[in-house]
């Protein structure tokens, strides 16, 4: 903690480090010397406590020397905010601040002076100018602050993003990745099999017979591929898959085991495995059966491989879409476009969500920021995730009213408190746990919609909250 010297400064050098300090740069010496003969002073080693989170704030202070570092302890998973200070901080003349919003700790040796709130008046009437100089910071002091808050809730929403895109990713990847590894081992397994069979049949007749099944079996597959000949309940498939164990050990089919799963899996029925049976002898069967299972395993590791790929693009192309990456500020966006790719961001949290889309038709195009539009979307959809802890039923509609954009995010969550809901806008307020949010959110959807010339309101009572958005479909038009 800082405290006062043990013998205090004369007032020519404390007159002499005052003139040093840019916010106060051209005072005269008569000025220098009220500020020097009514403050008090405070020294402090490394490390010292100059103020602290959440208590009172009753001076103003001067920096002469050191440096003094803010740490802000409650920033959700922004833990912990670090910044320089202004060498003239703390409460200043016409500042609305009641307490410290931050821990102040010295960086090296630090010297400063203290004035009290008690003689602002005062100075104000000695020193004229301190009342412009003082608006000045103030005006900075918002910007800086603002800006760094607005930064805060970004970088929160970017990890937001990047962690539903890492999990949205991970599945496509991991199938692809399992399968290609098991497609490489099987097409070895494969063409060794395809040689022994072909040594097994003795004469063309007998494999003109083979191929004619195979042909029928494919046929089959792709005939039963839009619905399921075998129950689909897990009891019933494995009652199914039991059945076909049975019957290829009855034949005597090596590996059964291996063979069964692939054979029930794609639906072939066991009377076209005994037509197999009855034009096969029974070496050449297990042979030709297993070379087929083979077949049908590699074809379904390519399958995967394609179907994750082409997943693995298409959230590419949506993260694309929702960042609005190498494209102008301003697009011509298409709202329900913009809509579901920001959906896609959020697939991982919605397994027991229902989305219910409600598009007019033939919507025109609007004129904005899609970046930040997307944010907007962002912010409002995973509220309504959260207020429904991620069970329940999402409802977006976009219509049109006359040159106006109307899009409404409705959700079937517990609802807003009367009491509170016209707080919500305010920045830094929020109903969700210490921690887990910095009361950005609304706050950040009401500046980008302001900032396309729209507007943004609330309707809540139990299990039904509706936040509606209108945007101007052509901004430069409107006023």
């Amino acid at each position: 903690m800082a405290t006062a010297p043990v013998e205090p400064t004369p007032v020519e050098e404390i007159v002499a480090a005052l003139g040093l300090i840019s916010p106060l740069d051209g005072l005269s010496t008569p000025e220098y010397e009220w500020l020097a003969t009514h403050s008090t002073e405070r020294v402090g080693p490394d490390g010292s406590l100059i103020f602290r989170e959440d208590e009172p704030s009753h001076h103003m202070n001067i920096i002469l020397s050191g440096d003094v570092i803010a740490h802000r302890r409650k920033s959700a998973s922004v833990a912990r905010f670090v910044g320089r200070t202004s060498r003239l901080t703390g409460k200043l003349p016409f500042s609305r601040m009641k307490t410290w919003g931050a821990d102040g700790r010295t960086v090296g040796p630090v010297w400063v002076l203290d004035i009290h709130e008690d003689l602002f008046d005062e100075m104000l009437c000695a020193i004229p100018s301190m009342a412009r100089r003082c608006v000045a910071l103030l005006l900075d002091r918002v910007r800086d602050f603002t800006r760094m808050d607005e930064q805060a809730e970004k970088l929160l929403a970017l990890g937001k993003l990047a962690a539903n895109l890492s999990h949205e990713l991970n599945n496509p990847a991991s199938a692809a990745q399992r399968s290609a590894v098991s497609l490489s081992a099987e097409l070895r397994e494969t063409d060794q099999a395809k040689y022994r069979l072909g040594r097994l049949f003795h004469s063309e007749e007998e494999l003109e017979r083979y191929n004619s099944w195979v042909a029928s079996a494919r046929s089959h597959i792709h005939a039963s591929a839009g619905f399921s000949l075998i129950p689909r309940s897990p009891l019933e498939a494995s009652d199914y898959e039991e059945e076909m164990l049975r019957w290829l050990e009855k034949h005597e089919v090596a590996t059964p085991w291996n063979i069964a799963p692939t054979l029930a899996e794609m639906r072939i029925p066991i009377l076209m495995l005994d037509t197999l049976a009855a034009a096969l002898n029974t070496e050449t069967l297990s042979a030709a059966i297993a070379t087929f299972a083979s077949s049908l395993r590699v074809e379904r590791m390519a399958d995967t491989v394609v179907d994750s790929s082409g997943r693995i693009f298409e959230l590419i192309s949506a993260i694309r879409g929702y960042s609005f990456m190498d494209q102008a500020p301003i697009q011509d966006i298409d709202l329900p476009v913009s809509i579901e790719n920001t959906l896609a961001m959020f697939r991982s949290r919605m397994a027991h969500v229902k989305i219910r889309l409600e598009f007019e038709s033939n919507l025109p195009l609007v004129s904005a920021y899609g970046s930040e539009l997307n944010q907007a979307w962002s912010a409002l959809i995973e509220n309504a995730l959260d207020a429904m802890h991620d069970h329940g039923t999402l409802t977006i509609s976009i219509r049109v009213s006359g040159q106006t954009a109307i899009v409404e995010f409705h959700d079937d969550g517990p609802g807003i408190e009367e009491g509170i809901q016209s707080r919500i806008f305010e920045p830094f307020f929020t109903t969700k746990p210490l921690g887990t949010a910095m009361g950005l959110g609304l706050d950040t959807v009401q500046r980008i919609v302001s900032k396309h010339s729209g507007s943004v309101a609330v309707d809540s009572k139990p299990h039904s909250t509706c936040f509606q958005v209108r945007i101007p479909i052509n901004r430069l038009r409107a006023y």
